[in-house]
């Protein structure tokens, strides 16, 4: 093994370069794991473009990557459940264990959490990493370490799905049908829900719904989304959202097309990080509204989830890129937003 490995680093607003830096080597707790896919998330994309989500501010050069799949090469001296060799899927945030969320098991809101690609700390554009061994989840053999590196987006579709308490007899809407959108749309599937309709203003990312699964499309160009959500639910409205666009409009839509009693689970970031809401309509229906930050304890279902087949994760991905790529890779997920539902980087 060389002792060197290639970094891919943003180096300044839109500009992509390489670095050699030493290959890590694993703590006691740890497992050396050398990166075979890395997804390139929609954040990724946001602090390649602006340099910098909300208080998040990149300083180059900087590591971007959060979404890793691989094969365990080294494992540290306390690791018993893992072994050279074996396929892995990473769970990118190490938290504390000691504060009050952790203790309650909701670690994903932990103030002191350390996640990839997240200013200051680097992500994982790179051939290794070095890894908090309970974070790195062992694939089975029918599910790739491409679909490894999706468990990660996978997750957070899976929590917003048990957010909103999906379940079978239930119909759902899916507002947005990049990446999140659509497995938000496969989770609430394979948890049972019954119809799940996806709407968006993109006809190519609602055929890929379609293609995966989706009960039915709603393309907002063509048609009032709240019209035809009534028509399809008889006049009901649907008994459980997922507003994954982050946008006022589709929030309020979501709102009027609920059934009473109808629960809202939000997803996306707004561009403004501020929405204005009939908060008066929430009342007359009694709406619940939950929120989704990342995930906690979800990466083993997601896991089973694609190896029993309920979830084709392989299906998402339209764009395969290579690391030496990286520049035309980010260029291009940005360029053609209308027609990159997701982009993936093959490290090796």
């Amino acid at each position: 093994m060389s002792e060197m490995m290639k970094v891919a680093v943003m180096t300044g607003i839109g500009k992509m370069g390489f670095e050699e830096r030493p290959i890590p080597e694993p703590a006691d707790n740890e497992v050396l794991v050398k990166l075979e896919y890395v997804g390139i998330c929609g954040s990724d994309l946001h602090y390649f473009e602006t340099g910098r989500i909300s208080d998040f501010v990149v300083e180059p050069p900087f590591v971007l990557g959060h979404e890793p799949g691989g094969i365990v090469v080294k494992v540290g001296k306390s690791v018993t459940h893992l072994k050279e060799g074996d396929r892995v899927a990473l769970e990118p945030g190490k938290t504390c264990g000691h504060c009050e969320f952790c203790r309650k098991g909701l670690y994903n809101l932990c103030p002191d959490v350390i996640f990839f690609a997240t200013p200051p700390v680097d992500g994982v554009f790179q051939e290794y990493v070095a890894h908090e061994a309970d974070l790195c989840f062992k694939l089975p053999e029918n599910v790739s370490t491409m679909e490894g590196a999706l468990i990660e987006p996978l997750a957070v579709g899976f929590h917003a799905a048990q957010q909103g308490g999906a379940h079978a007899g239930q119909t759902a809407v899916v507002t947005g049908s990049g990446c999140i959108g659509l497995v938000s749309m496969m989770a609430l599937k394979a948890m049972g829900v019954s119809k799940v309709y996806v709407v968006d203003v993109m006809q190519k990312r609602l055929d890929k719904a379609m293609e995966l699964g989706a009960t039915g499309v709603i393309n907002a160009k063509e048609e009032d989304p709240v019209e035809a959500i009534l028509r399809l639910t008889d006049g009901k409205g649907c008994d459980l959202s997922i507003e994954t666009a982050g946008s006022e409009i589709t929030t309020k839509q979501l709102m009027t097309a609920s059934k009473k009693g109808a629960t809202i689970v939000l997803v996306g970031y707004s561009a403004s990080g501020e929405m204005t809401l009939p908060i008066g309509m929430a009342l007359d229906k009694e709406l619940t509204f939950k929120t989704v930050f990342r995930y906690r304890h979800i990466y083993p279902m997601a896991i089973e989830a694609v190896a029993e087949g309920k979830v084709n994760l392989k299906g998402i991905v339209t764009d395969l890129y290579t690391l030496d790529e990286v520049q035309e890779a980010m260029d291009h997920c940005i360029n053609n937003k209308a027609d990159v539902v997701k982009g993936v980087i093959k490290i090796c």
